[in-house]
Parts: structure tokens; C-alpha cells; sequence
């Protein structure tokens, strides 16, 4: 079995860190809405990556998180006066119930951000006490300048990306670089907050992924999966901050699923062809959702038509009424082998034959 690595970019021999068992980490859902259907296309790819492995035999320790503190949560939660714990439970119960629907096994671990403070505190004086992290008066950030393959994952070149932060944001004076990320953001008036050793306040969103990594299955793993959105610079910087804090390889295959285009165009809320799973799955069966997302290959983007999701409708009731055909078969005649069955062929000259 070979896999396509996005760091190397190559297909690759897979062969596990430890014979016959597999550790697979998959970026989740932020939990303050119903998930979209780019959010469904990872979620449907890894699954069946993961179902695959299980088939060959390996025994597969899969993570995927759940988000429940960043922006969007704390923007959401004030807005509806509730907290973002209460917020948090009633989507991830949502997550659930589509998931599940969409026949998405459930991960070995399920963590929440919120539940990994100790983990991701650690790591943060990690970094400091090895030199890759810095205090200002408003958080903790991560020293890129300190890490020289910076970049490896997406193949950009650093001086380029500073060039470009630099056109498009303005040093306030706390940060050393426009590139270097929050680890630790200092409480601010109407946020949650936890008390650290920098003061109280709140992980950034990268730090999060890297600690309940490390906390569900250790320094090193054998797959991380995501987006395509997701290579830079989140899974940029999950690599600097696991590599730099825990002084060995992060990530030993990288795999990323394509974009889904709608109607030829990118899915975005702000030109309103924007899609949650739930909405759709008034009009077609969350079966015929999935198999669509796996009718193409998982690297490519996929554009999603109702033309498109009619056909794999066709398809998919072409494979419900041949299971249902069979186990007509096998109902009528318990105990004889489907070898003992005709099946009808035709010759090049459309003749019926059998075999």
C-alpha cells in the first residue's frame, strides 16, 4: 500500500511506526455550528481510510477532535448568552447525529480542546524553556525565526512568506515577526479564560491540535489528515511547535483531501452557496451524500452539482436494489452456495450465455 505524502510529495510505502498497529490523528469540527459539506468530505475520506486499514488488519488508534474555544465559539456563545461549554455540547451532539447518519465510525478518542489544558500548557513551557517561544503583553507566540525547515509541509519559502505577511499586516509592536503565531492569548473582557503561567487566558487554535496529539497518541504518529485548507499554516505550524517541543518527527504520512466546488465555484458563505450536511440531507439521503463524496479520488477537487448528486442517487439505489436482489436469492434458497447459481451473459453477438 502506498500513500501520497503531502510533505514529501510522493506516493510512499506505508509502513507503520509499530507492525500492525496504525495511529491516525484527523482534524475535527469547530463546534459552534451544523458541519458543511467541505467539513463532511475529511470526515468520509479518513473513515474509509481508517475501515480500509481495519479490513487489512491493523489495529488503528484514530483521533479526531472537537474545537470548543476559539473565535467563532466565544462570538456565537455571547451572542446567544450561553457559555461555550453549553455551546460545545448541544453541537457536538449535532456532529453526532449526522455523523453517525452518514455511517462515520466513531474515533478510539473524541478530545476537546478545552479538556487538554495541562497538555497544551506543558508544551508551551516547552518551547519557552528551548528557546522557540516568547512573552508579550498579550500572549505567548511561537518564534518562527527559530526554526529553520519552517515551511517544509507546503513547500513555501520563508522569506516569501514574510515578505507577504509584512504587505499585509503591520507589526503592533509585541510580536518579533508577522509570522510567528499566538501559542497563549491573554484574557480579554467577555472571553473564557484559564489561568497558565503567562497569565490567564486561552490556547491559540494550532498549540490545541499539538497537544491532544501528543496526549492520545504520543510525540510521534503515523497519519495526520485534513483539508487542503488546512497545509498551511495550521499543519505548518502543528509541526513546528510538536517537532520544536518534543525534539523528534511529528507526522510520518501527511494526507489531504481536495476542496469541494459548488456549481464550479468555491464553497463560501459570503457568495451564498454555502451548504450545511443537515440542509441537505432534506432533499437526498445521508448514504447518497457519502457516496458521492467517494466517487472521485480524494486528492482532487470534487464539484458538487444537483445534476451530480442525482446521478450518484441513481447509483447508489443501482447497488441498494442488487443487495436487495440477492438476498431475494439467498431467502428463497437457504443453504445452496451462490455458485451453484446461472448467471446470464451476453456474447459479442448477443447471444445469452452463461457462467
Amino acid at each position: 500500500m502506498k500513500i501520497f505524502n503531502t510533505q514529501s510529495r510522493e506516493k510512499e510505502e506505508f509502513v507503520p511506526l509499530e507492525p500492525g498497529k496504525v495511529k491516525i490523528y484527523v482534524c475535527g469540527p469547530t463546534v459552534y455550528n451544523y458541519f458543511h459539506l467541505g467539513n463532511a468530505r475529511p470526515f468520509i475520506t479518513y473513515d474509509t481510510l481508517r475501515r480500509y486499514l481495519e479490513y487489512r488488519g491493523y489495529t488503528v488508534t484514530y483521533v479526531q477532535n472537537f474545537t470548543d474555544i476559539d473565535d467563532k465559539m466565544i462570538k456565537r456563545a455571547n451572542a446567544e448568552g450561553t457559555t461555550i461549554r453549553e455551546l460545545a455540547d448541544r453541537f457536538i451532539a449535532e456532529y453526532y447525529y449526522d455523523a453517525d447518519r452518514l455511517n462515520i465510525k466513531r474515533a478510539t478518542y473524541h478530545p476537546r480542546a478545552t479538556d487538554s489544558m495541562p497538555v497544551i500548557i506543558q508544551m508551551i513551557e516547552a518551547l519557552a524553556a528551548k528557546g522557540f517561544a516568547y512573552e508579550t503583553d498579550d500572549g505567548v507566540y511561537f518564534d518562527i525565526g527559530k526554526m529553520p525547515d519552517y515551511g517544509k509541509l507546503s513547500h513555501h519559502n520563508l522569506e516569501d512568506l514574510e515578505f507577504g505577511a509584512s504587505e499585509r499586516i503591520s507589526l503592533d509592536g509585541c510580536k518579533r515577526s508577522n509570522l510567528d503565531f499566538a501559542l497563549w492569548k491573554k484574557k480579554k473582557e467577555d472571553e473564557p479564560w484559564w489561568p497558565s503561567p503567562w497569565g490567564d487566558g486561552r490556547p491559540g487554535w494550532h498549540i490545541e491540535c499539538s497537544a491532544m496529539n501528543k496526549q492520545y497518541l504520543g510525540d510521534t504518529i503515523d497519519i495526520h489528515g485534513g483539508g487542503q485548507d488546512l497545509v498551511f499554516p495550521h499543519h505548518e505550524n502543528e509541526i513546528a511547535q510538536s517537532e520544536c517541543a518534543n525534539g523528534r518527527q511529528f507526522v510520518r504520512y501527511w494526507m489531504h483531501n481536495g476542496f469541494i466546488n459548488i456549481d464550479h465555484e468555491k464553497m463560501s458563505k459570503s457568495t451564498g452557496n454555502f451548504f450545511t450536511v443537515r440542509d441537505l440531507a432534506q432533499q437526498y439521503d445521508y448514504l447518497v451524500l457519502r457516496f458521492f463524496m467517494l466517487g472521485g479520488h480524494y486528492r482532487m477537487p470534487i464539484n458538487f452539482t444537483a445534476e451530480l448528486l442525482m446521478a450518484a442517487q441513481n447509483g447508489w439505489n443501482r447497488i441498494q436494489t442488487c443487495i436487495e436482489n440477492l438476498n431475494f436469492i439467498l431467502g428463497q434458497a437457504p443453504g445452496i452456495a451462490m455458485k451453484h447459481y446461472m448467471i446470464p451473459f451476453f456474447d459479442d453477438e448477443g447471444a445469452l450465455t452463461h457462467e
